[in-house]
């Protein structure tokens, strides 16, 4: 992923990936039951709390928002709980790399926030990790393509 233009088109594409994110916890968290239901749960009001954010900052400063999709398509189906945590894997991780993409473009409190969204799923990648039983647990660049 090559860094946006500037500040407004980095976080309008975090904004996007934040609308995803949010959608794929529907299928994940059906497929999941007790502490990782939850888990979901709280990792879709923390998307929805980060998009809130963004369209708020957006709008504010008179930039674009992007709409959000009736939809989006999952890369694979969920149709298990090990699907739903290589999903919510995967979610976390692209979310972040979003993110990292306006650190770059980003300055001050922005860059903040952008930093702390990219820690928030990286981390939260790894204990999505540590529930599959995916080895290694962690990435030694989150957010960066593979």
């Amino acid at each position: 992923m090559s860094a946006p233009a500037g500040p407004a088109e980095a976080l309008a594409g975090a904004l996007t990936a934040e609308y995803a994110a949010i959608w794929a916890y529907g299928p994940i968290g059906v497929r999941l039951s007790d502490a990782e239901r939850k888990a979901a749960v709280e990792a879709e009001a923390a998307h929805r709390g980060r998009r809130d954010a963004l369209v708020l900052q957006l709008s504010t400063a008179g930039n674009v928002v992007p709409p959000d999709r009736a939809g989006y398509a999952l890369p694979f189906p969920v149709t298990d709980r090990a699907s739903a945590l290589r999903l919510a894997v995967e979610v976390e991780e692209r979310t972040a790399a979003f993110w990292r993409a306006t650190l770059p473009a980003s300055t001050g409190a922005e860059r903040d926030r952008a930093l702390a969204a990219l820690i928030e799923y990286a981390v939260r990648a790894t204990r999505w990790r540590r529930s599959a039983g995916v080895t290694p647990l962690t990435v030694p660049f989150p957010g960066r393509p593979a």
